[in-house]
């Protein structure tokens, strides 16, 4: 086998409506090709080694300051949707280097405190652009991390770029190609799924107020007629896995009845027919009743609230100390600062810190 037979493998693997790596148009620092290694296998790499990646092990999923180990980090969640992007991916004979490499990258812009977090920065910055963790995840590919000594940032391919500048358009559905799209619904099925999972195991909610959802109630008949009877906990876990399991499957089948009805076969027909990979109507209602019953009593719950609001006054705090204090930055930081100004520098700085560096610096600073 030759070692740069990824050409080859991709060729006889990949669809036409897929995004291969020998039609990337590059990155923008040109790089000489790699020996063994194809342009979206380097770009996950680069993604992997970063330390926004690292840093995502230390930052808010959902819920803020919370003791035990079984609910999600922002890295467990991302780690998540990599796997199910990964199943998406090949079913539809995609490209998995990319999809994976947009999964992985997904989060990394968020700051610390998760949406909370977000939320309080975006105030912020109101008038200045706010802030967007999509966008943020540009600004850290692009321009804040610093690993390479001609060029600041990861210089991932145009493809990644323009995927995730697709994400962080804000209230309108940019064209994107099929493997940003399988990584928007992986996110999408990651985060309502094992979000009630976590909901129900710090308990917020029960088991049976969950099963009274029309999605949930559809998945805990099949997970019944296939095992009888379970267990309160076996039967959680069965419909949880039946809930991504069922999901998956009818993106796959729809996505590739519409490939076919369509005659979508190049990367150009995919932007030209809008979102491909989407759920039908049943089962995209299904998800808006169990994604607003998680909003009303679990991400606004007076417990979540008791806890999410003085952890943005803590992170407003220790904002505005920074932007008077903007010397007390790292050296990168007030470099920028002279270029982007002192408060989207700080926004920056305080962006790519986890929950407990954040923490340490409020009470060291305040």
């Amino acid at each position: 086998m030759q070692r740069a037979d990824w050409k080859a493998r991709e060729t006889a693997l990949l669809a036409p409506w897929a995004m291969h790596s020998a039609d990337s148009r590059g990155r923008v620092h040109p790089e000489p090709p790699h020996p063994f290694r194809s342009p979206f296998q380097r770009d996950r790499d680069r993604v992997v080694h970063s330390a926004a990646f690292r840093r995502l092990a230390h930052k808010t999923q959902v819920f803020t300051g919370y003791p035990g180990d079984y609910h999600r980090s922002r890295l467990t969640h991302t780690l998540e949707v990599t796997s199910i992007s990964r199943t998406l991916a090949r079913a539809l004979s995609l490209n998995e280097d990319l999809a994976e490499t947009l999964a992985l990258a997904h989060d990394i812009g968020h700051p610390p405190y998760g949406h909370a977090g977000e939320d309080t920065l975006d105030e912020l910055l109101a008038g200045e652009g706010g802030f967007n963790h999509n966008a943020q995840a540009l600004r850290i590919v692009e321009l804040l991390e610093t690993r390479y000594p001609r060029f600041a940032g990861l210089n991932l391919t145009r493809e990644f770029l323009e995927s995730q500048a697709s994400r962080a358009v804000r209230g309108k559905t940019a064209p994107s190609i099929l493997e940003a799209q399988v990584v928007d619904a992986a996110d999408s099925i990651a985060y309502d799924t094992h979000d009630a999972d976590d909901a129900v195991e710090l308990g917020f909610v029960e088991l049976e107020e969950l099963l009274e959802l029309p999605l949930v109630a559809e998945a805990a008949k099949r997970v019944r007629s296939q095992f009888g009877p379970l267990e309160p906990a076996e039967l959680r876990r069965a419909v949880l896995h039946e809930l991504v399991d069922s999901q998956v499957a009818e993106l796959v089948d729809r996505s590739l009845a519409r490939i076919r009805d369509e005659g979508i076969d190049s990367v150009a027909k995919v932007l030209a027919a809008g979102r491909i990979v989407t759920h039908s109507p049943q089962t995209a209602a299904g998800k808006i009743r169990l994604e607003r019953f998680l909003f009303e009593r679990v991400y606004r719950s007076a417990s979540v609230l008791e806890v999410r609001r003085p952890a943005q006054a803590r992170l407003a705090e220790l904002f505005r100390w920074f932007c008077d204090h903007p010397e007390a930055m790292p050296a990168g930081f007030v470099r920028r600062a002279e270029s982007w100004g002192v408060r989207r520098s700080v926004s920056d700085y305080i962006a790519g810190m986890t929950d407990r560096f954040l923490e340490r610096e409020h009470a060291r600073r305040l």
